[in-house]
């Protein structure tokens, strides 16, 4: 066992506080490394005040984790001890149903082991995440990071990067589509950086003018205020795909309305009711609303991939580890440009 410093929230909607805790032994095919950045992703929040349901407490968030190799396993052959490593929000899965057999874990039918909130597959105990200083876990659901990116910057990759590369491959995003990003937050600025890098014509829906400038820098073409009146009427039957990475509620029609013939919405954030559709608006172009949920390892290793190629990372605000109940309640606020990560090194 290993002791290991981290951050934890004892019970529902408490604050995080120190907390020691071990990690497991290497067992033949893990890997062990020191967590060197672990980004504060919104699900955090919503975990850690028990707002999707029942959570398992103590529970130790974070899954948006990048480190340095300390130590591998005998089998261990795709890592070496100094090399970076990356892990996104799960660290298991059944491996043997058709989905994880496509690589498509994520969707694994016997549900994906989260990389915290949950149990460990094998051991049965609580699942501890990124908020610490140390990690281990199979080297099968690891990543290689590029070696010429900002390690800070690409811990937000391993869930609101793939989050938005997954869709915009899986919709066959290329230099003909014409891709709109509902919300410029911690999630819409990387879909905006990839549609632009995949060669797309972007526009950025939101509600506040002061992100334009920065829509722009991302590589977005256009930028439309959705809470001017009738904002959709201009832009009917144009969008190819809609990305909505907006958690609050709101109303689709006026977006459904921009889609072009055959065109998808693509709900990715998580709002606190259910959407309301006419079938009207679905007839209308043979249109689509679908979802969407991060990627499977072999797509977010291409992620990562196409990141170091393209010099592709997260806007981020590093912080220390005192920082993080503050940073809770800013990110609530939009008040991060765009993403907390958490120097591990304050643990």
């Amino acid at each position: 066992m290993t002791s290991t410093k981290g951050y934890a929230a004892i019970s529902a909607k408490s604050e995080l506080k120190p907390y020691a805790f071990d990690r497991r032994d290497l067992r033949v095919d893990d890997v062990g490394f020191r967590i060197d950045y672990s980004g504060i992703c919104h699900s955090d929040i919503h975990q850690v005040r028990e707002e999707w349901g029942e959570a398992i407490f103590p529970m130790v968030p974070g899954h948006e984790i990048v480190g340095t190799v300390t130590s591998v396993g005998a089998n261990v052959t795709r890592f070496k001890i100094g090399e970076r490593i990356g892990v996104g929000v799960f660290i298991d899965s059944c491996r043997k149903c058709n989905n994880c057999l496509n690589g498509l874990q994520q969707y694994c039918l016997e549900g994906m082991t989260g990389t915290y909130n949950g149990y460990e597959r094998d051991t049965k105990q609580i699942a501890f995440g990124g908020y610490s200083n140390y990690f281990v876990i199979p080297e099968s659901y690891a990543y290689k990071l590029p070696e010429n990116l900002d390690m800070a910057a690409m811990a937000p990759l391993l869930c609101a990067g793939i989050t938005l590369y997954s869709p915009l491959k899986k919709w066959k995003v290329g230099p003909a589509s014409s891709v709109a990003v509902a919300g410029l937050g911690g999630l819409g600025h990387m879909g905006v950086k990839f549609a632009a890098a995949l060669g797309a014509k972007v526009t950025v829906l939101s509600h506040s003018d002061s992100k334009e400038n920065d829509a722009r820098s991302f590589g977005a073409s256009d930028f439309i205020n959705t809470s001017k009146k009738d904002w959709h009427l201009g832009y009917r039957k144009h969008f190819d795909l809609i990305l909505n990475t907006v958690s609050a509620q709101v109303d689709l029609e006026p977006y459904l309305s921009t889609l072009a013939t055959d065109g998808s919405l693509v709900v990715i954030g998580l709002p606190g009711a259910p959407y309301s559709v006419s079938a009207g608006s679905l007839l209308d172009g043979r249109r689509s609303v679908a979802g969407s949920k991060i990627g499977g390892v072999p797509e977010t290793q291409e992620m990562l991939d196409f990141c170091g190629d393209k010099n592709i990372v997260c806007e981020v605000e590093v912080i220390s580890a005192d920082h993080i109940n503050k940073a809770y309640e800013r990110t609530i606020s939009s008040d991060v440009r765009y993403r907390f990560v958490i120097d591990c090194s304050t643990f």
